[in-house]
């Protein structure tokens, strides 16, 4: 088995630090992929503050594009060398969910992966001498990583293949919100609440759909100034700024779609009065666990609104269209992604996204030679 190197998160509340593991081959309907970059998402710092439960130790990193090296039996959709993105959720294809189209629902990847850190056969592919190591999602932190073939999607060559790590989660995510779970219209008016990664990319996701106002909500003004380039109509810093107010004064009542991409109780709570009768309210940030909503019920019953949860998205629904609009010039990645690291400063990266000092996405180039 290779030697490769990664970054383990021995236990929470820690930095994670770079180790040597072995990688074993991928089995049927398995991808190796070497790794060229991976997104810095708040999920992993979720999981580094213990705040979301998975098992330790641990390689995290969710969102990845690299090259493929080897593939398993049964895998023909992609072949060694193939340039390639990764959704986050990596869909086992066969459970009751999966066969409706339901992917982001699938029970497998959330029993095997999600609770246990392990692939579909109930093992983990890496290993630090005989101890296992637990795998988030397919493990991105490190210089190579094996994926459920169905969680892996050919890049064509418009698409800059370091940049296209953040389609498998950020715009991925943003995508599923959007086009699946809001069904958003073109000429709808939206509110996106927190215009961290997931948030920016449905306000710049929004407005490609054809929303007429996107209105961007946040405490920092240098974030709703990047949210202004992405194609908000209207930013308005709820800090100082009552945003009920300000919105029900932009357009005379409420907006037509909410979009909540933090996962707090006060922002939660904030979606759901911004909407107009009959509006939907997306929730797409994860919050820590035990976090309950606060909602007016009565309000929710007399004015028909509505309350969905978004999860990603259906992969093999999802990933195509998104690497699609990227290859189209429809989502301008470079906009997006605001900082790089190198690998070596992974544990650096989420210190900084814990900070809120990251303003878009952040990008760790774990092999910058790749292209």
């Amino acid at each position: 088995m290779p030697e490769i190197p990664a970054f383990v998160l021995e236990q929470a509340r820690q930095s994670p630090h770079r180790q040597t593991l072995t990688l074993s081959d991928p089995q049927d309907g398995e991808v190796l992929v070497e790794v060229a970059a991976c997104g810095v998402c708040h999920t992993d710092l979720h999981v580094i503050k213990d705040e979301v439960a998975f098992p330790k130790p641990a390689v995290l990193g969710h969102e990845v594009s690299g090259v493929v090296r080897q593939v398993g039996a049964g895998v023909n959709h992609v072949a060694p060398g193939d340039r390639v993105a990764c959704s986050f959720i990596m869909p086992c294809g066969s459970c009751r969910h999966c066969q409706l189209g339901l992917e982001d629902l699938c029970e497998v990847f959330f029993q095997r992966n999600r609770l246990r850190g392990q692939l579909y056969d109930g093992t983990t592919r890496l290993a630090r001498g005989d101890e296992p190591i637990a795998m988030y999602s397919m493990a991105g932190h490190a210089a190579q990583c094996v994926v459920p073939a169905g969680a892996v999607f050919p890049l064509p060559e418009q698409v800059p293949l370091q940049e296209a790590a953040v389609l498998g989660c950020s715009l991925f995510t943003g995508y599923g919100a959007v086009r699946i779970v809001a069904d958003l219209q073109p000429g709808e008016s939206v509110a996106v609440i927190a215009a961290g990664g997931v948030g920016l990319s449905i306000i710049h996701l929004a407005r490609a759909a054809g929303a007429e106002r996107v209105i961007a909500v946040d405490i920092d003004d240098d974030k709703l100034a990047l949210a202004s380039q992405l194609g908000a109509t209207d930013v308005i810093n709820s800090s100082h700024t009552d945003p009920v107010e300000a919105v029900t004064a932009l357009l005379g009542h409420g907006v037509d779609a909410a979009f909540e991409a933090l996962g707090s109780v006060p922002t939660v709570k904030l979606a759901v009065d911004l909407l107009d009768d009959g509006g939907r309210a997306v929730l797409a940030g994860i919050a820590p666990a035990g976090q309950t909503m606060d909602v007016d019920i009565t309000k929710v019953v007399r004015r028909k609104l509505r309350i969905l949860g978004s999860f990603g998205a259906p992969a093999s629904a999802a990933m195509p269209e998104v690497i699609r609009w990227a290859a189209e010039g429809r989502i301008d990645l470079d906009r997006l992604i605001t900082q790089r690291f190198s690998f070596d400063q992974i544990a650096q990266a989420y210190q900084l996204l814990d900070q809120r000092k990251i303003l878009g996405r952040a990008l760790i180039q774990i092999n910058p030679d790749l292209q």
